[in-house]
């Protein structure tokens, strides 16, 4: 397969993720700033602590690329771009590992597009640090999102 992230597709994900001018702990306790973008040994934050808009939109366009080649990769069923799209992004999300061992990426290559979209809300639990897995209401809210674009219909080009 060889899809590419929609316009649809970034500004979904930006708006799932949401902004953070300043660098903040994610559920799991890593320092994460922008839209999502886990802050690495390496990584310049700016002297003033904070993002622009604009920087935080170009590291994120940086970080999916890893997840649209992921699904690219792994996906050997047809998919419409919303369903691409919702894939990307929950990739996005838990990491290209969790996708390729997934029951859901089992599911999409067998052609279960249905049965694929009910795995989407049951990722939403954390590993906490104590070893115990707990229920995030944010992520619960994010893969009803993920599974309300995956289940929805592109509309169809004019003739």
């Amino acid at each position: 397969m060889n899809m590419t992230f929609s316009l649809n597709g970034l500004e979904t994900l930006k708006r799932l993720e949401g902004f953070s001018a300043v660098a903040y702990p994610d559920a799991t306790g890593k320092q994460t700033i922008g839209y999502g973008h886990l802050i690495v040994k390496g990584d310049v934050v700016p002297s003033t602590g904070s993002i622009t808009f604009e920087k935080a939109t170009e590291l994120l366009e940086q970080d999916v690329q890893k997840a649209i080649a992921c699904v690219n990769g792994c996906v050997t069923s047809n998919l419409n771009q919303n369903q691409f799209d919702a894939l990307v992004i929950f990739t996005y999300n838990v990491g290209t590992n969790a996708l390729q061992n997934s029951t859901l990426l089992d599911l999409i290559n067998k052609g279960k597009l249905e049965d694929a979209s009910d795995q989407l809300p049951r990722w939403c639990k954390v590993h906490t640090k104590q070893g115990a897995f707990i229920e995030i209401a944010g992520l619960k809210n994010r893969r009803l999102a993920e599974q309300d674009l995956f289940d929805t219909s592109p509309p169809t080009a004019m003739a």
